[in-house]
């Protein structure tokens, strides 16, 4: 080999390896986004087919809400094909997004959440920006060229618009909203008695929960003359203790996404739920199981659930999963979280969101938005929201007369108008301004994960017989920021992630690789110039 091709060889690894290591120095920075330019008209000549990932879990009306949607979507715009999987959970569906964004096989629409897009938002142009779109004077929000009636930007609920605005430009459309609800068995708790409040404070559910471990001589609770009872079961534990430290305007992140999760507060919240677990009056469900299920049989006296899952909560719950021997017949109440101050009532605002998929063909991605405003119109809205305790996102569907009279005929029936499911989207509509949520950015996802797990551990602990001390949980807050890496969730600039340089095991190992090249270049080199010489 020519002396020439050998160094043309060494140039190109001595290239290589001046990209791998320039690599090092932007390791998890998000890459720039071209966004997206709306095309001046719809090509309905063009057949197009698009993909809409859905999640729903054994509620048949939600999914024959779905499939009426896009029946009646596909017959306005004959041209588009919508092809919907449905997912079982919304982890999963978060998942598989991040599986295909490789191989740039993503769904064209997903529901989704805020937290989840903000992860996806680390590949370019994975998701679309929205806010041309919804600008469009032609296919925008309440454009002239929709074949149907969507709401205008004005007829959303503002608060709910603004969740889906990261990094300052809206990346998500509401499609549902609910909070969390205290479900009470009111018959129960009046036994001990107490009278429930209408705002229920930490303190008094506490209080009440001690009370009802009370058992008789022969093992049965007094409160329900039953060998099982739970008095306290909480549904999401991530949601448990970020509205507890919201409650106590404690830390918990910054809109910057700085960590301040383990704090004074936290360690104080957390000896008070571990010594709650300990005495038998709270538990969870990952550990026991559906608060519904306990709450439905009289084995509980406060279950905390999603709003959205009230219709499987009470004693004619349209979705009780209960044995039939297992039916109790009691009252059920609900009620907002417990709070800490009841004059200041803070409780989270969740809900499933629609984002949309970048793709290179601009009429498919139009078609995608199309189909996304028609999740946005009354007939949909009205529709999902009324199979749960939903509300829908737009004062178009609140203030529509056909809401108003589904609200008016709350517990006319315990189907379509179960009173718990329509008290559960009141307690929503009535504390709009009492809602809040967290900071979104590439990793908040894992922060409220490891948020549920602090409150998991020191219950699960107590049942072990550990002692939840301050030694114990410095090591608990360790031990879950290495689980979920948050020592590794440094903070770029505005909501833009950077996951910072490169281990420094990693850099050595490229310093080694290139010094090991030189040394090959300055052998081969110094050969090649001893054989000349010899020559």
């Amino acid at each position: 080999m020519s002396f020439g091709r050998w160094m043309k060889k060494l140039a190109a690894v001595i290239a290589c390896l001046g990209m791998v290591l320039s690599l090092s120095a932007c390791h998890g920075t998000q890459k720039e986004s071209r966004g997206f330019e709306v095309p001046e008209t719809f090509d309905e000549s063009k057949p197009v087919e698009i993909t809409f990932w859905a999640k729903n879990d054994t509620n048949k009306n939600q999914t024959a809400v779905y499939r009426k949607a896009i029946e009646d979507f596909e017959a306005l715009y004959p041209n588009i094909r919508v092809n919907m999987k449905l997912y079982t959970d919304y982890g999963k569906i978060y998942n598989d997004v991040i599986t295909n964004v490789a191989t740039d096989t993503t769904p064209n629409v997903a529901i989704t959440y805020p937290d989840h897009i903000a992860s996806y938002l680390q590949g370019a142009d994975t998701v679309v920006p929205l806010d041309e779109l919804m600008a469009d004077p032609v296919y925008g929000l309440g454009g002239s060229g929709l074949k149907f009636a969507g709401p205008t930007r004005e007829e959303m609920v503002p608060a709910f618009l603004e969740e889906g605005v990261l990094q300052d430009h809206q990346y998500a459309l509401p499609f549902m909203r609910s909070t969390e609800a205290l479900y009470i068995n009111r018959t129960l708790v009046e036994k001990l008695g107490y009278q429930i409040p209408d705002v229920v404070t930490w303190d008094w559910i506490w209080e009440v929960s001690q009370a009802a471990t009370a058992k008789n001589e022969d093992g049965t609770y007094v409160a329900n003359g039953q060998k099982v009872l739970i008095p306290f079961i909480y549904k999401s534990t991530d949601n448990m203790m970020i509205q507890l430290l919201k409650q106590q305007n404690a830390g918990y992140s910054t809109p910057e996404g700085d960590i301040e999760l383990f704090n004074d507060v936290t360690t104080e919240d957390l000896k008070q739920i571990a010594g709650q677990a300990q005495s038998g009056a709270f538990s969870t469900f990952k550990i026991s199981g559906y608060p519904a299920n306990f709450l439905n049989a009289s084995q509980t006296l406060f279950a905390v659930d999603s709003t959205a899952g009230a219709t499987w909560m009470g004693a004619h719950a349209p979705l009780s999963d209960i044995s039939e021997d297992a039916f109790t017949e009691f009252e059920t109440v609900v009620r907002p979280v417990p709070q800490t101050d009841p004059a200041n009532v803070q409780m989270i605002s969740q809900g499933p969101s629609i984002a949309l998929f970048g793709k290179e063909d601009p009429q498919e991605v139009l078609a995608s938005w199309l189909f996304a405003q028609y999740l946005l119109s009354n007939e949909v809205q009205l529709g999902y929201a009324k199979t749960e305790g939903y509300l829908p996102v737009t004062q178009k569907a609140l203030q529509s007369p056909e809401y108003q009279e589904y609200l008016s005929l709350a517990g006319t029936d315990d189907d379509e108008h179960y009173s718990v499911k329509i008290d559960a989207a009141r307690l929503l509509m009535n504390n709009l301004d009492h809602t809040f949520t967290t900071p979104v950015f590439n990793g908040s996802a894992s922060l409220r994960n490891a948020a549920g797990e602090l409150v998991e551990n020191v219950v699960k602990s107590t049942k072990r017989k550990q002692t939840v001390d301050d030694a114990y949980i410095e090591n608990l807050y360790d031990e879950v920021s290495a689980l979920y890496h948050l020592d590794q969730l440094s903070q770029a600039s505005g909501s833009e992630k950077d996951l910072g340089p490169l281990p420094s095991s990693s850099l050595w190992l490229l310093g080694i690789l290139g010094a090991t090249w030189v040394c090959i270049a300055v052998y081969w080199l110094m050969e090649k110039l001893r054989n000349r010489s010899r020559g």
